[in-house]
């Protein structure tokens, strides 16, 4: 059972937030096994299944909560918007590394099964151009939005949390997210070409 931390400025107890959603984490291993199945055992429909539905999720989370839930939780009073932080917020931090890792691992198989990676292929070109624009995704998803979303959670689950911190957290997730579904768009490019090559 999760303790409870005193609201600021009432008398009331809110329920402490599970930073990692625990009931997640069966999935996420079974994820997360399947990928390591599919790169070990190198079959082409287990690998472009994790790619395809790893990137798939990637994106749309991304273009999801960058384009429509960031303006949405903007225009939030900030209890409301304390109250979806709280609930969204877990999710994504056992989500983002999943599917970043499922899309990430199984594409670079399918690069090495197909030899795309060989100078003289047609989406070789095309490939590295992948690696850049995801590369830089993966940092964002990895290395800023994941710390910015675990400090609002741990922020949020103080006996005073600081709003200050919590806005500018959340203001850093939403505009990276914003800037990561955009880059989302180069991929699509990237990727239909190289499929269509």
């Amino acid at each position: 059972m999760d303790v409870a931390v005193l609201d600021a400025g009432s008398d009331q107890r809110r329920p402490r937030i599970q930073v990692v959603p625990l009931r997640g984490l069966p999935v996420v291993a079974v994820m997360i096994g399947f990928v390591i199945f599919a790169i070990a055992s190198d079959r082409t429909w287990a690998l472009m299944f994790c790619h395809v539905a790893g990137g798939g999720l990637w994106t749309g989370i991304d273009l999801f909560v960058g384009l429509i839930v960031g303006p949405i939780i903007g225009g939030m009073s900030p209890p409301a918007r304390a109250e979806f932080t709280a609930k969204f917020m877990p999710k994504m931090v056992i989500i983002m590394p999943t599917v970043v890792t499922m899309t990430l691992a199984s594409g670079l198989q399918i690069a090495f099964k197909y030899g795309n990676l060989n100078a003289g292929r047609a989406a070789h070109g095309w490939l590295i151009a992948s690696f850049i624009v995801v590369g830089i995704m993966a940092v964002i998803a990895l290395g800023v939005l994941e710390p910015a979303n675990i400090t609002v959670l741990f922020e949020m689950n103080k006996e005073n949390p600081n709003p200050e911190i919590i806005g500018n957290m959340m203001k850093r997730f939403i505009y990276t997210a914003g800037i990561t579904g955009i880059m989302q768009i180069a991929t699509l490019i990237i990727m239909t070409r190289v499929a269509t090559l």
